[in-house]
């Protein structure tokens, strides 16, 4: 029993997801593993019965696998602790939805890759020297920057929530209680870890350059030009994207609604072919993911999209009605019986090949 263990943990750690997915016992011990906190095991061991007097904390969750109490048992468990924390969010959420509605943008404020400290030092420590200086942009950028970065920080946080828990509630679903990383909860016992994201960038660029067509902002400017329109050159390509979007979407001149309209129709078909083939978009995701987040678990994408407007999708993280449906027909829908077809091969920046069981729901807002 012991060496079954330890090989769990080293498949786990070693990024073998689908070798130890493999291995009887695998999910049992993953579910254990979701409640190896030290209050939450303690709490396990009187609700099962388990005498863990004198055992030190670090072993603790080795010695409950080793008492192999049920799965049953276990689940039961899970589900009482979710319910408990559960009822106390759901006091509170028609509030938090609304709360969610008051931000009108998802601006983070220049923060480079999310990183605050990195962008600060960058931006103003390293390259200011003079203190008056300093003190004005402190006023005038860092403290925007800041409110930015802070509300849309707070904006995904508790849109993240309220989506997990969209999942948990669903009967199929055991949820995790404890902060387990590479595991969000077990669909049909299968293992997987929610990734909410939009229909991304650079999967577009990607879709428009196997087509041989130019980039998006490539083609926006080009035609801008064409048609005289005059803006700022110096700024970055977001800003001018959102610029020049805004500006052909509310144009009345007739060839700037005629450009508008085929730009967002070839959008929208590069979309669709993502759809149809989303295996490729979930290889594509694996690869792509940062460095520092890098694992090969299961993994479940909730792709977010807004057929007339791909850059609004993020305001749809808060419309728990769509979401509700949407996940809650998939989830019934799910088997894990047919966990063949959702097989993923992907290749990462260390030379290896990993596979991993993964799948996406597609969200899509039709106005």
């Amino acid at each position: 029993m012991k060496n079954k263990f330890n090989l769990f943990k080293q498949l786990y750690q070693d990024n073998k997801f689908d070798t130890l997915l493999k291995e009887e016992g695998s999910v049992y011990w993953l579910k254990l593993r979701s409640i190896s906190r030290k209050e939450l095991m303690i709490n396990f061991c009187q609700f099962a019965n388990i005498d863990c007097t004198d055992i030190p904390g670090s072993t603790l969750f080795q010695h409950i696998y080793e008492k192999q109490p049920t799965e049953k048992l276990v689940d039961n468990f899970i589900l009482e602790q979710y319910k408990r924390e559960r009822s106390f969010r759901k006091q509170n959420e028609t509030k938090l939805v609304s709360e969610l509605y008051k931000l009108q943008a998802l601006d983070w404020g220049g923060i480079y890759q999310n990183n605050l400290e990195k962008t600060i030092i960058d931006n103003y420590v390293k390259k200011i020297q003079d203190f008056e200086l300093l003190n004005k942009k402190i006023e005038n950028e860092i403290h925007l920057s800041m409110r930015g970065y802070v509300q849309s920080s707070w904006y995904n946080h508790w849109t993240s929530i309220l989506i997990e828990d969209i999942f948990k509630d669903q009967q199929k679903v055991v949820p995790t209680v404890g902060l387990i990383k590479k595991v969000d909860f077990f669909i049909d016992n299968v293992p997987f870890d929610l990734k909410v994201t939009y229909f991304p960038e650079g999967y577009m660029s990607v879709k428009r350059k196997l087509a041989g067509m130019s980039s998006e902002i490539q083609t926006m400017k080009r035609f801008a030009k064409s048609e005289g329109m005059k803006f700022d050159t110096k700024q970055k390509d977001k800003a001018l994207f959102t610029e020049l979007m805004t500006r052909f979407r509310e144009s009345t001149n007739n060839n700037v609604k005629s450009f508008y309209q085929k730009f967002c129709n070839e959008r929208w078909s590069l979309v669709e072919q993502s759809i149809e083939n989303n295996r490729e978009l979930i290889q594509w995701l694996y690869e792509e993911q940062g460095e520092r987040r890098f694992d090969a678990a299961n993994r479940l994408f909730l792709v977010l999209i807004d057929k007339d407007s791909l850059e609004d999708s993020w305001k749809m993280k808060r419309n728990t009605e769509l979401l509700s449906s949407a996940i809650g027909n998939y989830v019934n829908k799910f088997s894990s019986k047919n966990l063949q077809n959702l097989e993923v091969k992907f290749d990462w920046m260390d030379g290896k090949t990993y596979t991993a069981t993964s799948d996406v729901i597609f969200v899509i807002k039709n106005n």
